[in-house]
């Protein structure tokens, strides 16, 4: 007694009742959309806008935040203050992105982080 492969609606054939290879698609996607929404979800918690960088800098902006919270040192981080106004303090994330902070007394309190172009104009002249 021989089997006959049945042809599903999606036009692959197989024997069970549903097409496992749309099913496993299905499921890919689903875990895909998943994971998209818990990161869309995880800005909620965020003191400041990060929506519209890079991932790895999203990522180590929040450890900075994280650590500066904790009351660490904003120079382990190579923080620098800025001259022109002693109570900013620019740390670097990446090579292009700078986290800026601002001084008040015992606490740091993120306002940005920002792209070098745009730290370069926030900092006036050399």
């Amino acid at each position: 007694m021989s089997r006959r492969k049945k042809k599903f609606i999606c036009g692959h054939k197989g024997y069970g009742q549903v097409c496992h290879r749309c099913e496993q698609q299905q499921a890919e996607v689903d875990k895909k959309r998943k994971r998209k929404l818990d990161w869309e979800a995880s800005f909620a918690e965020d003191p400041i806008d990060l929506r519209n960088l890079p991932k790895n800098v999203v990522v180590k902006s929040r450890r900075i935040i994280q650590q500066l919270q904790s009351q660490r040192d904003y120079r382990q981080f190579h923080g620098k203050r800025l001259r022109h106004n002693r109570l900013i303090i620019s740390i670097p994330v990446t090579r292009s992105y700078r986290l800026i902070c601002r001084d008040c007394g015992t606490l740091l309190i993120p306002e940005a982080v920002i792209s070098h172009e745009d730290y370069n104009v926030v900092k006036p002249g050399r």
